[in-house]
């Protein structure tokens, strides 16, 4: 075992993989507590499909930096996501599927009349380790740093927000503003993670580890703090299982997500039954 982890930290791609993956599942994770309990699971789902049309619209017109379109693009659609579910009119699991399917029909479209479905649009939607670059690196650290930072200095007005909307804004919280928050950090998780794993799985590994600490654990400092730890050990087994296996890495890294909240759920049933 530790031959073969030693052979796989010699691969540069490697290295970059676990440096961005380590990073974008304690984003991912933390986020993912907020989206479970204020019932925006599917956010994450439609955001990837947003995401995947602007990269894809941006590849296809030669732009060498997608991520840096795709970033902002991806965070102003979070914003009008929030703001058609809020209105009443349509319900927010209506704005994300109508939105989403959009983008995601306009990215195959758009790519079909130009580059067609090339590497770098699978990339896209399945994932690879191998699509990222060493600027992709650099820019999904410091975004992921600075994603932890807001998360922390904003950490007890998430929490009141989260829980009870009502009472936050009784004492004075602008409840929209912190929903943006939520709603623009998730939408740059999502894009600088759907390199690696994909535009059909990055979703998964916002929602699986909180759900899963949410198993056993009932304190939100808790559910947060064992959630990022969940998803950083999935992800590290994901990855590895899939260098051995020759699996795709995306789908492992689920997989062992799957296979946690299975014995986190059999672990809730024994505890607490």
């Amino acid at each position: 075992m530790l031959s073969t982890i030693s052979e796989m930290l010699s691969f540069t791609f490697i290295q970059r993989a676990i440096i961005v993956g380590v990073a974008v599942s304690i984003c991912s994770a933390l986020l993912g507590v907020s989206l479970v309990l204020k019932r925006y699971s599917m956010i994450g789902d439609g955001l990837s499909h947003v995401g995947f049309g602007i990269l894809a619209i941006s590849t296809a017109f030669g732009l060498s930096s997608p991520l840096y379109i795709a970033i902002p693009g991806v965070a102003i659609f979070a914003i009008i996501l929030l703001k058609i579910g809020n209105n009443g009119k349509i319900k927010s699991d209506s704005a994300i599927a109508l939105l989403s399917s959009s983008a995601l029909a306009i990215g195959v479209a758009v790519t079909s009349l130009t580059t067609g479905m090339n590497t770098d649009v699978c990339n896209f939607m399945f994932g690879s380790i191998l699509a990222m670059n060493a600027e992709d690196v650099i820019l999904s650290v410091l975004i992921s740093i600075f994603v932890l930072v807001i998360f922390i200095v904003f950490y007890r007005k998430l929490f009141i927000m989260t829980f009870d909307e009502e009472f936050a804004t009784a004492i004075g919280l602008n409840t929209e503003r912190y929903k943006n928050l939520i709603a623009i950090l998730t939408a740059i998780t999502i894009v600088i993670g759907m390199r690696m794993m994909g535009t059909l799985l990055i979703s998964s590994i916002i929602i699986f580890p909180a759900l899963t600490a949410m198993r056993i654990f009932k304190n939100f400092k808790k559910v947060v703090i064992h959630s990022g730890i969940i998803s950083v050990s999935s992800f590290l087994i994901g990855l590895y299982l899939s260098y051995i296996y020759n699996i795709s890495t995306g789908a492992t890294i689920v997989l062992v997500n799957l296979v946690f909240f299975i014995v986190f759920w059999l672990l809730d049933k024994i505890i607490y039954e």
